[in-house]
């Protein structure tokens, strides 16, 4: 029975593992992944970023490019986000060698190099989209950027924000909560219900899991005229459609990514997308998004769990500070052992089972399966208000 309860804990807690050289970290760095919101990145600007336990700098040349390289600089490991930009290159501040967007050393400047230089530091691809900065972290060429493309998030007459928090806790117990629709019933009337729950009811829904080319397709009934669908990615990626901010306006396109900083840190990287309605309404949301763009729910910890003091706010700061108790509440690493499951939890399970099957094949070094786009955009149908 020991036996049995050790090995079931190992398989789970690869589950939450995401450094180098695990079968989850080597599975995720397989594909394109949100490191950074693009706004926050201005030309001739370096930041430091931590993405899959790994320190690096995050810059944009001074031609508009964004670049992700190595955190030290390789001569005497000083951080390079603290030197400075030229043309589409850094320079360490310390001595002054000067990297490309690759990693590649182009300037020893005291060496007076005769010969050309093969140091190097890590370098990856990186790609902007929706706002967002996405980077390839994996080995070899990468992927051609499909995968995380939606048809809502790339159309130009519709207004597109961009954001990100950064909770602590792993990774993997916020993936898990895009395939818990029953959630939704229960933690978004938490504080107080703001325009979510109102309009998705807090009926218990029934629920259906099925596998796409691209992911895992969830389906919760609650009534007629009451069928929401999340349109689930591979390999963190969910996206869904909520009710707009006040009656009348359109609904909103969510795109969630959760992406893990460590083991115990995670960027959950949004996009959010509404179709374009007359200028006063479009200033209205715009001027929302940038405000409710500003709200971290990690940032106001105590205030949330121990106090139970929610955000005045009615949509997206609340239904985010929602969303971080219940889950911040399993801890910053959510106990598998020791759960429970039932019924309501299939969607768990089914995303367990498709996770174990990648991380086998990584672990056995046999191919994984090959995601790709789905061939037709999904139907996320919208709610009549619930009454």
């Amino acid at each position: 029975m020991n036996e049995h309860i050790e090995r079931r804990a190992s398989r789970l807690s690869r589950l939450t593992e995401t450094g180098r050289g695990t079968a989850m970290g080597q599975l995720l760095r397989r594909f394109w992944q949100p490191v950074a919101v693009g706004r926050t990145l201005e030309a001739g600007t370096a930041q430091q970023l931590r993405i899959f336990s790994e320190d690096l700098t995050l810059y944009r040349g001074e031609s508009g490019r964004a670049h992700l390289v190595g955190s030290h600089c390789a001569h005497r490991v000083t951080l390079l986000s603290t030197g400075w930009i030229e043309n589409d290159a850094i320079r360490c501040m310390y001595h002054g060698w000067a990297y490309d967007g690759t990693g590649a050393c182009i300037d020893r400047p005291a060496e007076r190099d005769e010969r050309p230089c093969n140091i190097r530091i890590a370098g990856y691809p990186v790609h902007e989209y929706g706002g967002l900065i996405f980077a390839y972290l994996g080995e070899g060429e990468p992927p051609p950027f499909e995968l995380p493309r939606k048809d809502v998030f790339e159309d130009p007459s519709r207004i597109i924000y961009a954001r990100s928090e950064l909770w602590n806790c792993n990774w993997f117990q916020m993936v898990e909560n895009s395939m818990d629709a029953v959630h939704v019933s229960f933690v978004h009337q938490k504080g107080r219900s703001g325009n979510f729950i109102k309009v998705v009811s807090q009926a218990i829904p029934e629920l259906e899991y099925f596998e796409t080319e691209a992911g895992i397709r969830q389906i919760a009934t609650r009534g007629e005229g009451n069928v929401r669908v999340s349109d689930w990615t591979f390999p963190n990626n969910n996206h869904i459609s909520i009710p707009g901010m006040e009656a009348g306006d359109a609904w909103i396109d969510v795109g969630h990514w959760n992406v893990p900083v460590d083991d115990e840190h995670t960027y959950r990287m949004n996009i959010w997308s509404t179709p374009s309605q007359s200028p006063a309404v479009d200033e209205r949301i715009t001027a929302y998004f940038r405000q409710a763009g500003a709200y971290d729910p990690s940032q106001h910890h105590d205030e949330l769990i121990v106090q139970g003091r929610y955000p005045a706010d009615h949509l997206f700061d609340l239904t985010s500070a929602q969303d971080y108790v219940a889950q911040r509440g399993q801890g910053v690493m959510a106990d598998r052992e020791h759960e429970v499951l039932g019924r309501s939890d299939a969607g768990i399970a089914f995303l367990r089972r498709v996770f174990t099957h990648e991380i086998d094949a990584i672990a056995e070094s046999k191919p994984t399966k090959i995601w790709t786009k789905l061939r037709e955009a999904a139907v996320l149908p919208e709610q009549v208000a619930a009454h």
